[in-house]
């Protein structure tokens, strides 16, 4: 899960470039804050300065890692940037004790997100959320995550960066499709690391010990950077690394199942319902306190290569790796913070590599820019599937349930307990590569032109386990094996775009963009249940231990056909790896390949920014996002298009003085989106809804001066279906063919109609150093959990048992000292122990005992650090 813990701040946040004249901040007396001008348009790009300079502007001056930015892919000033932006700078991400995904997209009004099947999350923005997303084989996100220059977003879920050393994090809401590409939708999240600085050696190391109310165990955290020049001018390294154990807050409780047993018979003999008298199973023996624990480590070592005065190459490779023990998710029909698991090894393991290369020069006037990586990202989970199993017996209780309906049966055919277990791995590869030229950007005609293709893959097996099954009853090759999933899945896309900028007086400026784009989506491999080779001979022999029609008896024959349809022709070869055969593919020539989606396009950005002062901007936007099509995986289910959102939007920026007050109102036409649930036998089906109409406003409101820094942003978001969407995809928006699963007018799920952050800090001189308060307090209205009214297999609206995701309010406190090289701080976060959800789930389709995931109680403690 993503935040399976509190993570605490991420401290120094050094950088190589000093704001203005960083020797004298430097020198200023203790207790003393340097006066630091704020750099004007035109600045190059920075990262944090020293961690002197940092504290002595502590208040003073707003930090230069907020004012500066790069959405554009060229350094601005945030106040000239004619789209909505908000940032999270060196200090405030450091002020605020941010060290992961969870901590800071509380910060950012306009982003909410969703647990993923895989065990991540999910990125929205601005209200672009149906729900059900992440899966491995469903529709791809909606907002890009981007590590430097290099994209990480990834298909199951969001990269869980570790927030240290990092100079600032961009959210750029709203479609960024023409200089992001296709997973950038709804908008674009960049999180931009510190650099190597060629001018010093520095470093620092930080610690925290904190303590989480509903934990028996402490956690902490150790976290260390150092900058070193190599070669005088020319070349420096850096590196940072962290250790961080979260200890865990959600007990597992006794329970017990007991599944159906002898059937009741109506007087022709037929099978009508059961008695609950058959298996009975307890977890006893997997009794346990905080079995959510974690433990992640990391680092990040860059260098920096001035070859000459114009070219610049930076190499930069990072890994991390976490464990999440346990089950995240607390069971709402139980008591506070409380699950029934019947399984005492749950993890999840989720690790990654990226290296990244980035080359920047000039070719006459011209700046020129390559940008490059290769990431690796395997994960590995086992997980108790009682749930499913609990869930089957229920709904099939008119056929005699588990026991008399879905032939669990041992080698000699006595019935077996019909436990199960998820053993899964993924392995997402991700190749990136990006070039760019731009003009000057001091000519009254600018523009920007690159070329951009990215392949990623993901390798897929699911093994869902049941102990002592008959090898005859389970998938052909995979003895105990009741369901297998074993697939690969390829994404590749293709792009050339340019945005040009023209000032048609000095106070009006018109931008266009464009983007062409294509996309070539594969999905190849099996998924479902075996075939028992008795079947069809005997009389008696279940097709398999699940009774289905599903899994091999789906595999493509020789003709092209599923076997269920052409008993008698051969499979096709060509079959994946350990399968069976191939039921996720086409046909060619007799031998199995896989199947592809593909698609091209064209998308564009047109914006007009007035500035009538120095101080005042406004701006309109028409822009375009949109996602590639896809496939689906469950056998005879038709492919997906692409979906694609329109946004218009209205936006301010103004600076009075210390203050800063910026906004947007938006209005967005998201056609034909792509809708992901989960159908027959749990697996994800993915088909094009109806359009959804989504209206909103969001602003920023800061405050720096006299040691007072205050900061307020909100977000109104008003998302809901244009159409009736149903059961099966359709033109026909009365859905005579099928059932209304969703009516038109209904709200979009996961993100809150209304979300907000405010933070207040003072700061002033004590003796030789600074001390400080600080509080922080985030809110968010309530959400749906999904966008169907109608879960067709049980028919009823699955929201009577998801509930809806909680409202919150949290609030965290702060103080501190700071003196010469040394600071000390206490902190309580989520001081009054606010349940704030962040998901709602269920472990099936069919399943509907709900479990929420709640972030992190209250956690107090203290964290020291040392600069050198």
């Amino acid at each position: 899960m993503i935040d399976r813990g509190f993570r605490s701040c991420a401290l120094g946040l050094l950088a190589s470039t000093a704001l203005a004249s960083p020797a004298i901040a430097q020198q200023q007396p203790p207790g003393t804050a340097a006066q630091v001008p704020v750099p004007d348009t035109g600045a190059t790009d920075v990262t944090a300065p020293p961690p002197a300079v940092q504290q002595a502007q502590d208040g003073q001056v707003r930090d230069q890692t907020e004012i500066i930015i790069t959405a554009t892919k060229r350094s601005e000033n945030l106040q000239n940037v004619a789209q909505s932006v908000q940032v999270l700078g060196t200090r405030k991400l450091d002020q605020l004790d941010i060290s992961n995904f969870e901590q800071y997209t509380k910060q950012l009004p306009s982003v909410s997100y969703n647990v993923s099947q895989s065990g991540g999350a999910v990125v929205y923005m601005r209200g672009v959320a149906s729900g059900g997303d992440g899966n491995h084989s469903a529709s791809p996100p909606s907002v890009g995550v981007y590590l430097d220059e290099q994209p990480v977003t990834t298909i199951g879920g969001a990269l869980d960066v570790h927030i240290y050393d990092i100079a600032r994090i961009e959210s750029l809401a709203g479609p960024q499709g023409t200089l992001y590409g296709a997973l950038s939708e709804a908008g674009t999240i960049r999180i931009i690391t510190n650099k190597p600085d060629l001018n010093a050696t520095y470093g620092r190391v930080d610690g925290e010990l904190n303590l989480t109310a509903h934990a028996h165990e402490p956690g902490g955290k150790m976290e260390g950077m150092i900058n070193v020049p190599i070669v005088a001018d020319r070349v420096a390294f850096r590196a940072s690394g962290f250790y961080e154990r979260d200890p865990g807050f959600i007990d597992n409780v006794y329970g017990s199942r007991t599944y159906c047993g002898t059937p009741i018979k109506d007087s022709g003999g037929e099978t009508i319902g059961c008695n609950h008298d058959g298996f009975s199973v307890n977890n006893s023996a997997y009794l346990k306190r905080d079995i959510n624990d974690a433990e992640m480590y990391g680092g990040r070592a860059a260098l920096k290569i001035d070859l000459d005065d114009n070219w610049t190459v930076t190499p930069t490779i990072m890994h991390q790796y976490a464990k999440y023990n346990g089950f995240g998710g607390a069971d709402v029909s139980l008591g506070d913070l409380q699950a029934q698991r019947f399984r005492g090894d749950e993890y999840r393991k989720d690790q990654f590599t990226q290296a990244a290369l980035t080359i920047e020069g000039k070719i006459w006037n011209f700046d020129v820019t390559y940008a490059g990586a290769y990431m690796d990202r395997p994960t590995q989970s086992i997980a108790d599937y009682t749930d499913y199993v609990e869930a089957y017996d229920n709904n099939y209780t008119s056929s005699g349930g588990i026991y008399n309906y879905l032939y669990f049966l041992d080698s000699a055919g006595n019935p077996i307990e019909p436990h199960q277990d998820i053993f899964g791995t993924e392995h997402f590869k991700k190749f990136s590569q990006e070039l760019r030229i731009a003009t000057p950007k001091e000519n009254r005609a600018r523009a920007l032109f690159g070329a951009f293709y990215q392949r990623q893959s993901n390798h897929i097996f699911q093994n869902y386990l049941v102990p002592n099954l008959a090898p005859d009853l389970s998938v052909n090759g995979w003895p105990g094996t009741i369901w297998l999933t074993l697939q690969d899945r390829v994404d590749r896309d293709w792009a050339i775009f340019a945005e040009g900028e023209f000032d048609v007086t000095p106070k009006v400026t018109l931008i266009a963009g464009g983007r062409l784009y294509r996309f070539d989506n594969s999905l190849f491999g099996f998924a479902g249940f075996g075939k028992n080779p008795a079947y069809g001979i005997d009389p008696d022999a279940p097709p398999n231990a699940a009774g289905a029609s599903g899994g091999v008896r789906r595999c493509l024959t020789v003709n092209g056909e599923q076997a269920i349809d052409d008993p008698d022709a051969a499979l096709a070869s060509g079959a994946l790896a350990d399968t069976p055969c191939t039921n996720v593919g086409s046909v060619e020539g007799g031998v199995a390949v896989p199947k592809h989606t593909k698609g091209d396009g064209f998308i564009h950005r047109l914006s007009a920014r007035f500035k009538p002062t120095d101080k005042t901007m406004f701006y309109a936007t028409w822009s375009r996002g949109f996602r590639p099509g896809g496939l689906n995986r469950a056998p005879g289910t038709a492919p997906y298009n692409p979906d694609y959102l329109t946004n218009y939007e209205a936006g301010w920026k103004t600076t009075f003085g210390p203050v800063t007050w910026n906004g947007a109102a938006f209005h967005q036409v998201w056609k034909s989106f792509q809708f992901s649930f989960l159908g027959p036998n749990s697996l994800t089906i993915v088909q094009n809804g109806r359009d959804a109409i989504i209206n909103g406003v969001e602003s920023d409101l800061n405050y720096v001066g006299g040691g007072l820094t205050l900061s307020a942003s909100a977000a109104y978001t008003d998302a809901k279906t244009k159409g009736n969407i149903c059961e099966v995809a359709s033109d026909d928006e009365n859905c005579s063919a099928s059932s209304i699963i969703t009516p038109s007018g209904t709200r979009l799920p996961v993100t809150p109609r209304f979300k907000a952050t405010g933070t207040a800090r003072y700061t002033w001189p004590v003796a030789m150093g600074n001390a400080h308060v600080q509080g922080n307090l985030t809110h968010q209205s309530s959400a749906s959990a999904d966008l169907r009214q109608v879960n067709t297999l049980l028919g009823i609206n699955p929201n009577a048992y998801l509930g809806r995701i909680g409202a919150s309010t949290v609030v965290n406190l702060f103080a501190g000292f700071d003196w010469k090289q040394f600071n000390a701080e206490i902190f309580a976060n989520n001081v009054f122990d606010e349940r704030n959800e962040q998901a709602r789930f269920v472990a099936c389709s069919s399943c509907t005992r709900t479990y929420i995931l709640p972030g992190r109680p209250r956690t107090i403690g203290i964290r020291a650090g040392m600069k050198f």
